[in-house]
Parts: C-alpha cells; sequence; structure tokens
C-alpha cells in the first residue's frame, strides 16, 4: 500500500463529523438530508464531508429516483484502517529476504566496477537488493527535491524515473507536495 494514501485515509479521518457519519453509515444506506438531522448539521456541510470520504473510496452513493443514498465501502475502511498493523509488518513475511553474502553477489552482478548499474533486475528479490543498495547515499530526514533524487540516481543509471518510482512503491522513500525523504529501514520491503 502506497504510504501517500495511508496518510491521505488518516489525514481524512481526523474529523469528529466524518467520524460519526461513518458510524452512521454502518448502520446502513442513508441520505444526506438523514445525516443532516441526525447530527443536527446543515446538508451543505454534510456534502463537504461525504465528499471527503468519497475522495478516498470510504463511501460510495446511489441514486433512487431523486435522493442520493450513501453508504459505507466496509472493506476498504477495514483494509485502509488495518494497514498501520501491516506497516513493517510485511517484511517479516517476506519472500525477499537474503543474507550478507547472496546480496554481495547480486550487487557484484548488477554493478560494473565504477558503481554504475548494469541493468535493472527483473526479478524483485534482486531489485530489492539494488535499491537499498542505490538509496544507501541519501541521509534520512533530509528533504530532496525531484531534481535533486533524479540527479543523484544519474550517478547509478539513466533511467531516473523508474528507479525514483521503484524507491516510492517499495517505501525507501516517500514523496509530499513534490519533496522526497528517505523512509526509517523498517518500513522498506527488504
Amino acid at each position: 500500500m502506497q504510504l501517500d494514501r495511508l496518510i491521505n485515509f488518516h489525514k481524512t479521518l481526523g474529523d469528529h463529523t466524518r467520524i460519526k457519519i461513518i458510524a452512521l453509515l454502518k448502520e446502513g444506506p442513508l441520505h444526506g438530508q438523514a445525516i443532516a438531522g441526525k447530527l443536527g448539521l446543515t446538508p451543505p456541510t454534510i456534502s463537504h464531508h461525504l465528499s471527503k470520504l468519497r475522495e478516498i473510496d470510504l463511501v460510495y452513493q446511489r441514486r433512487e429516483k431523486n435522493t442520493i443514498y450513501y453508504q459505507l465501502n466496509e472493506k476498504n475502511l477495514e483494509s485502509m484502517a488495518t494497514a498501520i498493523i501491516r506497516i513493517g509488518g510485511e517484511k517479516d513475511m517476506n519472500p525477499f529476504k537474503t543474507d550478507d553474502k547472496e546480496k554481495q553477489a547480486i550487487i557484484k552482478n548488477f554493478f560494473d566496477s565504477d558503481g554504475k548499474l548494469k541493468n535493472i533486475p527483473a526479478q524483485r528479490k534482486k531489485k530489492l537488493i539494488v535499491l537499498e543498495h542505490i538509496v544507501q547515499g541519501l541521509k534520512i530526514g533530509q528533504l530532496y527535491s525531484e531534481a535533486e533524487i533524479n540527479e543523484y540516481i544519474k550517478n547509478y543509471h539513466a533511467d531516473y524515473a523508474t528507479i525514483r518510482r521503484e524507491f516510492i512503491i517499495s517505501h525507501f522513500m516517500s514523496r509530499q507536495n513534490g519533496q522526497y525523504q528517505l523512509n526509517p529501514k523498517e518500513m522498506w520491503l527488504i
């Protein structure tokens, strides 16, 4: 699960009204007027909060004649709510675990004597080891612009866009507002 999506989920739920709406919708579908009446709020306020919940795919709507009913996406709610518990635990179930000797052999195979990456491995296990090797020169806590990350990656390989994307997918780095930051090692999928 992408870290940005998880953060956005928790930010969106950080509102009393939205939590109350979720609690009401757990009992079954309701239309906006009914939600507004039960919470003592105006329909436009409820509409605003429902649109925020729809953005993170927690609520979906269906129309019956002139009335729109909102329903809770319980499967997505459960998945997103438990995702925070799984962070870090994924690596414990990770089939890509390797010892240092095997890692060194993979690095030797994929990097030339100048430290340049010959090619990006297709096999996920090897790709994670290569990415971990590349990311070692970055500092925890430092923010990097996209241009800085691109230049850093170019020291290893010309396809900086693919490697930058893989950094995010594999939780080596997170991106927010065009800034990249190295994640703690506990979050890495290796």
